[in-house]
């Protein structure tokens, strides 16, 4: 049976691909398509917080009892990442590839830490705690997950 871990880390994988497709087009000035392919990336990274704040981090806490703890930092760093995207968005939209890649850098560093905090602490911990809730929780993130 597929873990948590390696579900949610496989779409980590998917939205940096889309994030590298948007900085590659921004280094060739093809603004088009970075405006694209980085809405592609903002559109599931916002799918991605939100089956997490949603279903998982609620399943989580239910049966840990734990409301304060790994849960709440990730949704503090989602409001951070959100934030930085809508900066990142506006130098796209301005065709400002300084601003963009600046933006760009800092989102990607947060990014890094973000994802792996998530894969090597917290979804350990929900496979751990939510065991015996896998095979309807699995199949009910994947649904949400599905872009």
């Amino acid at each position: 049976m597929e873990s948590i871990r390696e579900l949610m880390a496989e779409k980590h994988r998917r939205c940096d691909d889309y994030f590298v497709t948007a900085e590659r087009a921004v280094a060739s000035a093809n603004w088009d398509k970075a405006s694209a392919e980085f809405e592609k990336f903002r559109e599931a990274m916002s799918r991605h917080f939100d089956v997490e704040e949603n279903i998982l981090f609620p399943a989580f806490e239910a049966h840990t009892g734990v409301f304060m703890g790994p849960t709440q930092v990730m949704r503090g760093e989602h409001k951070q990442l959100r934030e930085l995207m809508s900066v990142a968005e506006a130098a796209l939209a301005a065709r400002d590839a300084d601003d963009y890649s600046g933006t760009a850098e800092t989102l990607l560093i947060m990014l890094q830490q973000h994802n792996m905090k998530e894969e090597n602490v917290l979804y350990p911990m929900c496979d751990q705690h939510l065991a015996e809730h896998l095979d309807v929780l699995l199949p009910q993130l994947k649904n949400e997950l599905i872009s």
